[in-house]
């Protein structure tokens, strides 16, 4: 009998190594985009994929034919999510502005842009993951692509005197 559970472990030990090869590189590209880190400097990116594949682990036996990807992928969007909620950022704690290509939006509109369009979530699949209306997931989608689509490119330069800018407010009298 303690041979059988051992070679259960091992095979368990095997399954779940295979499975983090596979997963862990697109679980952390997800995570460093959730928290709008430089994706060479992510440490929180880091301890939330490290928790997700930690819980993935815990009940690896209970998967029972359910996709492993879609547990760990769906504990690090509810995770992301409570730490948002529950963050109380206390003097000297912050660490700055992000950085990211998602640094222009907030917490939820990255979890919801990184789940409908980078994970290929369905909406009604992340409205029931985040507790929210299929509508109110459609709207947050939205306002955060055409955020990412209309915001200015990082270093560029107001040009004076072109429409919109406040060189051509002054160049108007």
């Amino acid at each position: 009998m303690r041979e059988r559970h051992a070679a259960r472990d091992v095979r368990r030990a095997r399954e779940f190594e295979a499975f983090v090869a596979g997963a862990a590189g697109r679980l952390l590209h997800a995570a460093t985009l959730l928290t709008a880190e430089a994706p060479d400097d992510n440490p929180h990116a880091r301890r939330l994929l490290t928790r997700s594949l930690a819980h993935t682990y815990v009940c690896w036996d209970r998967l029972r034919g359910e996709d492993p990807y879609d547990r760990a992928r769906q504990y690090l969007a509810t995770r992301f999510a409570r730490e948002v909620r529950h963050r109380r950022r206390g003097p000297g704690r912050g660490r700055g502005r992000p950085a990211g290509p998602l640094a222009g939006l907030g917490p939820r509109e990255r979890l919801v842009l990184v789940l409908r369009l980078y994970e290929g979530v369905a909406e009604e699949q992340a409205a029931a993951l985040l507790g929210l209306e299929r509508e109110r997931i459609r709207t947050v989608c939205d306002r955060a692509t055409a955020t990412l689509l209309h915001a200015p490119a990082r270093g560029a330069r107001e040009v004076p005197g072109a429409p919109g800018t406040s060189g051509a407010r002054r160049g108007q009298r």
